[in-house]
């Protein structure tokens, strides 16, 4: 059974991902500081794998504790989803997120030379094109990342094209996401983000069972069909299969690559939150604000890339989104903390 140490393995897209693992017969080890993530989502995932996962608590800054992981369970390739991921909060700070983001990186892939794996699928993001010079957006759109946050990943996407052309690292899969949403089918694992959320859909399903009291919608007045920002959501599920195929395709040895991860259609702020009052049957109150400085009207992915390379392409829509997430929501209105 092949081994996989999968970091930030207990978070949103990592749990998910881990699911995906086990049921194509490799075994994920988890390595994550839980800072933002709970240890009951491990429970959670053993309940519906029907099998224990191997989990290590460390930080993927510490070299000794990656290099350890790897060398007790035998791993041969890694899939790196450990960082901090809020835009608003780069700002502010921004040594941390590029001590996690980017020196974490390479702590990572220091370990991997050092322990002769060759395989790496690194969890990007669309943030590294920036200000969209054309749409939809295919992998060789200008980078220019505006965040700290994307300014991160870019750095690592850089580090990780120079590890591959110096040939210490070769197999190396960049995954590009756009918005993931949803949850797992069961209710029993999702998105649990600490605090206030800086996303749009757990926003959303917190106004709806009242934990908060309105979603703000920030500007009205783009020119999209509605007026509201328009971004490319993604089913959590159909990310974490996208990961399998990167790795079956690293596995077949059929060399390196960097694909967008979306669905390739844009959902409006609007659509995205009738789409959760058709899920959970109620209307959800709603405050209009003024455009925030740096967001963007439209912003979504060609991924014909990844259909042609992994034979891979999103299946769930919309409606599956949503209703998946409140699901999630209604039945762990805390999280995993109730």
């Amino acid at each position: 059974m092949q081994s996989i140490l999968v970091t930030g393995g207990a978070g949103y897209i990592g749990s998910h991902t881990c699911l995906e693992l086990i049921k194509s017969g490799r075994k994920p080890i988890i390595f994550d500081n839980f800072s933002n993530a709970s240890s009951r989502a491990i429970e959670r995932m053993e309940e519906l794998a029907g099998t224990e996962i191997e989990v290590v608590n460390g930080d993927v800054r510490n070299y000794e504790q990656v290099s350890k992981a790897i060398e007790d369970y035998n791993c041969e390739a890694v899939i790196h989803f450990a960082g901090l991921k809020a835009v608003g909060e780069s700002e502010v700070r921004a040594m941390d997120y590029h001590d996690v983001n980017v020196i974490g990186t390479h702590v990572v892939l220091r370990a991997m030379k050092q322990a002769g794996i060759d395989k790496i699928v690194f969890s990007s993001s669309a943030t590294v094109y920036g200000v969209p010079k054309f749409l939809p957006y295919t992998e060789d759109h200008p980078r220019n990342a505006t965040s700290t946050y994307g300014q991160t990943k870019l750095s690592v996407e850089y580090m990780l094209e120079d590890v591959r052309r110096s040939g210490e690292i070769k197999n190396v899969a960049i995954l590009r996401y756009f918005n993931p949403i949803g949850a797992h089918s069961s209710g029993r694992i999702g998105e649990a983000p600490n605090g206030i959320p800086n996303n749009l859909a757990p926003y959303v399903v917190q106004v709806a069972c009242g934990k908060r009291d309105a979603v703000n919608i920030w500007g009205d007045d783009y020119d999209t069909p509605d007026g509201t920002g328009v971004r490319d959501y993604i089913h959590v599920v159909d990310l974490a299969q996208a990961h399998l195929a990167a790795l079956d395709h690293l596995d077949a040895g059929k060399g390196a690559f960097t694909v967008n991860l979306g669905t390739g259609n844009g959902s409006s702020v609007k659509e995205v939150i009738a789409g959760f009052e058709k899920a959970c049957g109620k209307s959800i109150p709603v405050s209009v604000g003024p455009r925030r400085a740096g967001d963007i009207a439209c912003f979504y992915a060609d991924p014909s890339s990844a259909e042609k390379l992994l034979g891979w392409t999103a299946k769930l829509n919309m409606d599956d989104m949503c209703r998946d997430q409140w699901r999630w929501q209604e039945n762990n209105p805390n999280g995993y903390e109730d």
